[in-house]
């Protein structure tokens, strides 16, 4: 298998949403419920109610022609279960056989089934950011700049002349986004501005982060995760060993850390899940990163503060008692 076919074979589908129409257009957001708003509860499935549970009542339903057993399918009467019939069936919409369990454990055969859980579903992540619209109108001053090899930002304005204030929580609501260029100009712009600024800049700015920070983690979408949690090592750590940054995080804790509390056991990735994996790291090992990172440039009051909205976090901290 040559390079190029492996590497088309491992590449990620390019997401494209219906209501982005064509590079002429702007995104169309009026057809966006209320159900569909980014990390809301409301598109999940809801699982019906067991009246059984809560009282004294049956829930009885009608029998049909399958719900009774048929010739072959019964035990007769004995302890063993008859032979099982390889033949195909002559109608294959009326087989009831049971089938065959799909892995063994000890000798015992189980069944192999996928729970999902509603915690770990994806929520909706619709494309109604302020970025994209911001972007889509010429109000943000920038564009790509399309290399020899990789694409880069070209800035119209220079990045110390910008008002923090207005465009660098713009640029995190934008860290939501799966498609392109979006997504690539919100992650390389949110970099380099955190760069330029250091944290005398980010610092006021911090309050203004936490709610796209959290609209984002609430997606539960693994990509728009792995992205926002590498971007908040870097946010801790942009004032150079002040502190001051990640100190101030500490009082939106309850904000953030909840849906890391979900996902820190995310341990086993397997070669499904390539996707959700960037330079071979899982994602629970990354979030253990994510709050060492938040612990050392937190202060004093950040270890108790992540450990009661994480229970099972660890100090990373060594301390020195000479």
């Amino acid at each position: 298998m040559s390079a190029s076919y492996s590497d088309i074979k491992m590449r990620q589908k390019v997401v494209t949403h219906t209501e982005t129409g064509s590079c002429f257009d702007a995104t169309n957001t009026s057809g966006i419920t209320v159900k569909e708003r980014p990390g809301g509860h409301g598109a999940l499935p809801v699982k019906p109610v067991d009246a059984q549970a809560f009282s004294f009542d049956r829930v009885t339903e009608k029998r049909t022609p399958s719900n009774f057993l048929r010739r072959g399918t019964g035990t007769g009467g004995t302890i063993a279960s008859p032979p099982h019939d390889e033949t195909a069936p002559e109608f294959p919409d009326e087989d009831v056989t049971p089938k065959k369990a799909a892995s063994t454990a000890g000798g015992r055969q189980t069944k192999c089934r996928k729970i999902e859980f509603s915690a770990f579903v994806e929520r909706p992540n619709p494309p109604n950011t302020d970025f994209r619209r911001f972007y889509e109108r010429g109000d943000l001053p920038v564009q790509i700049d399309h290399g020899g090899v990789l694409n880069r930002i070209a800035w119209k304005v220079e990045i110390d002349r910008l008002d923090f204030h207005h465009y660098l929580p713009i640029f995190f609501d934008g860290l939501r986004e799966v498609e392109e260029p979006f997504a690539f100009l919100a992650e390389r712009g949110v970099y380099e501005m955190m760069q330029v600024g250091s944290g005398s800049r980010v610092l006021p700015v911090i309050p203004q982060l936490i709610i796209p920070i959290k609209t984002a983690l609430n997606t539960r979408n693994r990509a728009v995760i792995v992205k926002v949690l590498k971007v908040l090592q870097a946010l801790v750590k942009c004032d150079e060993g002040k502190n001051k940054v990640g100190q101030a995080l500490v009082p939106y804790y309850r904000q953030i850390l909840p849906v890391l509390n979900i996902f820190i056991r995310q341990n086993n990735s397997s070669g499904g899940e390539m996707a959700h994996r960037q330079n071979n790291q899982d994602l629970g090992e990354l979030i253990q990163e994510t709050l060492a990172a938040f612990e050392q440039h937190g202060g004093s009051h950040s270890f108790i503060n992540i450990k009661y909205l994480v229970p099972v976090y660890e100090s990373s901290v060594v301390f020195n008692n000479k």
